[in-house]
């Protein structure tokens, strides 16, 4: 089992990402995701302790997914298992972004036990994603979060999705206030502008970090910003990359902030100014990884 003051806890989704094939975009190829089960796998090749605490499912997807955990070295003692088949997401890539049709209903992926009980036993707790909306998987999700809030360094990245298939107004608000009761939040310029669009998301960003957080914004191909309670906001600028695939980007970057954040020995977040720009930096550079190939695997900055 993974634990120890530098185990890190992801709770949250693995589900299969069902990705358009280079040069036949009416043919798509089967990918394990899920943004929890990428940052576990992101973190894991970052040679961070790990385990993730989501749910497989009885099929050859769910075995899949399960291999690729297991190789990548992430601890899966605490995933719960399930007969039931694993969730899908049809992913459709434009030029605003990727876009994604889900299928969840009736599947394992959410049916996720409350991990209150081991939350103590990690340096820091992970959560967000489709799990932290979509119930069953919802409500174990805020019970872990609010006992990790007290006991492990919780971190939040809400990672808005829409779709017909999940509630805006009460998905809005369960990341909400899943936000309320992080450490560190990391989210895209478009997640803040969904849930708190009364607002500019810097002045979301700032508003969050007065209130004692880290706060991370991410804007693409135009970089990063971390909000800290007690300095200026720093911006870095994204690593100049040939884009190829953007899927599994933010999921590396906050696997990247993560990991750093972890090597501080003291899980910091009021971060000086020099640190958190060496902290985005070392992230731009674990996401850069991922959009110059097909996949959602990151590899660690040669110099970090």
């Amino acid at each position: 089992m993974s634990s120890g003051h530098d185990g890190i806890l992801v709770l949250g989704e693995a589900l299969v990402d069902l990705v358009p094939v280079p040069g036949d975009p009416e043919v798509r190829r089967a990918q394990p995701g899920g943004a929890p089960a990428n940052v576990a796998v992101g973190l894991a090749r970052l040679g961070r302790p790990v385990a993730f605490a989501g749910a497989l499912g009885g099929d050859g997807f769910a075995r899949s997914i399960e291999a690729r955990l297991v190789a990548a070295g992430v601890d899966i003692g605490l995933c719960a298992r399930s007969e039931l088949p694993t969730a899908l997401a049809v992913a459709d890539p434009g030029t605003e972004g990727t876009g994604y049709h889900f299928h969840l209903q009736s599947t394992a992926t959410f049916r996720l036990p409350d991990r209150s009980a081991d939350v103590g036993r990690f340096g820091a707790v992970y959560a967000g994603g489709l799990a932290a909306v979509v119930e069953p998987a919802a409500q174990s999700v805020a019970a872990t979060a609010q006992a990790a809030a007290s006991t492990s360094l919780l971190v939040v990245d809400p990672n808005v999705r829409e779709d017909r298939t999940i509630d805006p107004g009460r998905g809005l608000g369960l990341l909400r206030e899943l936000c309320a009761l992080a450490h560190v939040i990391k989210a895209s310029d478009e997640d803040l502008a969904l849930l708190w669009p009364d607002r500019d998301p810097d002045e979301s960003c700032r508003s969050l970090a007065a209130e004692g957080r880290l706060v991370v914004m991410t804007r693409g191909a135009r970089g990063s910003t971390a909000y800290t309670p007690d300095a200026p906001p720093v911006s870095v600028a994204a690593v100049p990359a040939d884009v190829v695939n953007t899927i599994g980007a933010g999921d590396a970057f906050m696997s990247g902030v993560l990991a750093w954040l972890s090597t501080t020995g003291a899980w910091e977040r009021a971060l000086a100014p020099d640190r958190a720009e060496r902290m985005l930096a070392y992230a731009s550079q674990v996401a850069a990884s991922v959009v110059t190939q097909t996949g959602t695997e990151p590899s660690a900055p040669a110099h970090a």
